[in-house]
């Protein structure tokens, strides 16, 4: 596919505590409940063999990958989710809403990890080819305060949320960087707010940016 003609695909990223599995929750029924039939999907994962690859990405020691191998596995991965789900349900003509895209990668394996642009830029190519969301709503929280809630939420740390804080700063930084070389795809969000303000602040740049 060379782009969604049909439905739209929306990518919610951010640090860890963000929120983007609550907001895309929230977000799925607000399109929803506006008409549209919905996919709500995650990245690493959202098809079978993307979901055994997340397994190694997500669980075991910190220093299990070098960046390089991570930024790997997660093309590998991407592949399997775009070919097997987001792909088909764009064109069905439903919406496809995903806790995650390439942004994390880039800015996790690039901006936190040190991994080359050009390494992401040629993956890309390789596996994902001239597709890109429609719409990319980044949300955007200090590092603590991230970090406490990913640990309150789960009452324990993943692989990435043991990384030092030096790390999350980088990734925070890379996601911002990010938006701000491409305004057109990304509208960053403050997820410090309450559920209710994010959920209606990510309506609202959905109905501006694509008209719902």
């Amino acid at each position: 596919m060379s782009g969604s003609t049909a439905g739209r695909f929306i990518t919610l990223e951010g640090g860890e505590g963000a929120g983007k599995s609550t907001q895309i929750a929230r977000l799925k029924s607000w399109l929803e409940g506006s008409g549209r039939r919905v996919v709500a999907t995650r990245e690493p994962g959202g098809a079978p063999g993307a979901e055994m690859i997340r397994k190694l990405l997500v669980e075991g020691p910190v220093e299990r990958w070098d960046g390089t191998t991570e930024a790997l596995l997660h093309f590998a991965a991407r592949r399997e989710h775009l070919r097997s789900t987001v792909w088909p349900a764009l064109e069905r003509g439903d919406w496809v809403v995903s806790d995650r895209f390439a942004d994390s990668t880039l800015a996790y394996q690039g901006y936190g990890h040190g991994v080359d642009r050009r390494v992401f830029e040629q993956l890309y190519e390789v596996a994902v080819g001239k597709f890109r969301p429609d719409l990319t709503v980044i949300l955007d929280l200090p590092v603590e305060i991230g970090l406490k809630r990913a640990a309150a939420r789960r009452g324990t740390e993943t692989r990435y949320e043991s990384l030092p804080r030096e790390f999350h700063a980088r990734v925070r930084a890379g996601f911002l960087d990010i938006a701000g070389r491409e305004p057109g795809r990304c509208i960053v969000i403050d997820a410090t707010g309450d559920i209710d303000a994010v959920a209606r602040a990510i309506a609202g740049a959905v109905r501006e940016r694509l008209g719902v």
